[in-house]
């Protein structure tokens, strides 16, 4: 595995970070359930292969990720950097900033977390409420009394709100230390801003570096872009995203032992992207921009429907339609999506709930109109 210097935190960080988002999961009635014994061997081997950066929350998997964690790591606690959020609220104020974080290490088993997040926040929340509501002070008294070691935040605004953020912190008095923000091979939009928060010291991570899954299905996207022989698309997302000398961790939300091993792979892999290759690269994605015409990253913040539609679901068809040039399967999805009574456009009632909802603002009603009118022709 490569390790990277954590920004100015003191720390060295995986170049792989497991994402504990996509736990494998059951259901027994109306209760759900986190399947611990494929946790367990997941974790163990990403653990045993050099990865030691685990990123949960308290929402992820029906809110049984942390404590799934925080028994998987338990044998070797500290040697790993842990990794979870706050979820921001109007009127929580400091005593609710720390009861979700006492709640937290609860569920983790664990005296500290070693990286806590202002969780994926814009400027709104961030002046309305953690500023004025006294959280950045909160969240360095508890780092003084070492329940946290780091204070971090996770990101859904444009790209220059991020120096707002970084800048106006450290003016407060609290400086932000590390930063999780969406980064890939078709969304390069806080490339710059990861730049800055780099050179101002803090630690940067990436989510989303197979581009919600749009990276990840077996295409020749590589040959495309290179005119060199095709590597596994994942492969070249992940390399992509590790090219970048800002980034220090490509995050992955893993869901099975097949996944953590071929990611360990690649993230192990010496023959990373020279600095010509990965400038490359960018250009030839100016040359195939239609892979942006709808970047949805499949974050289900969209759901539920008040009409049923799955939202996620069906923009995950038309990537496969208009991105990967798999038409006819893309077809065949929606025709299997809609046989098991799946809705679609034609049930929408137009309400606009989604799109006040979606982290990347797309019109979503717009998109589903024509991606609906595309599969299901």
């Amino acid at each position: 595995m490569n390790y990277r210097e954590f920004g100015k935190t003191g720390e060295k960080i995986s170049a792989l970070g497991f994402g504990c988002m996509r736990f494998p999961e059951y259901k027994e009635g109306e209760k759900n359930f986190v399947d611990q014994d494929k946790v367990d061997e997941m974790i163990a081997y990403a653990y045993e292969n050099g990865v030691n950066y685990f990123d949960t929350a308290p929402g992820y998997c029906n809110t049984n990720s942390e404590a799934a964690l925080g028994q998987a790591v338990k044998d070797f606690r500290d040697k790993i950097l842990i990794s979870t959020k706050c979820f921001v609220e109007a009127g929580m104020g400091a005593d609710g900033y720390r009861k979700l974080l006492e709640t937290s290490l609860s569920h983790l088993g664990t005296d500290h977390v070693d990286f806590y997040h202002f969780w994926g926040i814009n400027r709104g929340v961030y002046e309305n409420i953690i500023l004025k509501e006294g959280l950045l002070e909160a969240a360095a008294k508890a780092r003084e009394e070492g329940l946290i070691r780091h204070i971090s935040f996770s990101f859904h605004d444009a790209p220059e709100v991020i120096k707002y953020i970084v800048d106006t912190s450290e003016e407060r008095g609290v400086k932000m230390e590390s930063m999780l923000c969406q980064y890939n091979l078709l969304d390069r939009s806080n490339e710059e801003m990861i730049k800055y928060v780099n050179e101002k010291g803090l630690g940067t991570v990436a989510m989303g570096p197979v581009g919600g899954g749009r990276l990840a299905a077996p295409t020749d996207l590589y040959a495309k872009l290179t005119g060199k022989a095709s590597i596994a698309t994942y492969e070249l997302a992940f390399k992509f995203c590790l090219g970048n000398p800002n980034l220090n961790c490509a995050l992955s939300g893993m869901q099975n032992l097949d996944m953590v091993q071929k990611n360990v792979k690649v993230a192990s892999d010496d023959t990373a992207f020279s600095a010509e290759e990965w400038e490359k690269l960018g250009v030839a994605m100016e040359e195939i921009k239609k892979f942006s015409e709808l970047y949805c990253t499949g974050c289900k913040y969209c759901q539920p429907c008040p009409v049923g539609i799955d939202i996620p679901r069906i923009f995950e068809m038309y990537t496969y339609y208009n991105v990967y040039g798999l038409k006819d399967h893309a077809k065949n999805m929606m025709t299997h999506y809609v046989q098991q009574e799946g809705k679609t456009f034609a049930d929408c009632k137009k309400c606009g709930i989604c799109e006040k909802k979606c982290p990347q603002q797309l019109a979503i009603r717009e998109h589903l109109e024509k991606v609906c009118k595309i599969l299901c022709d």
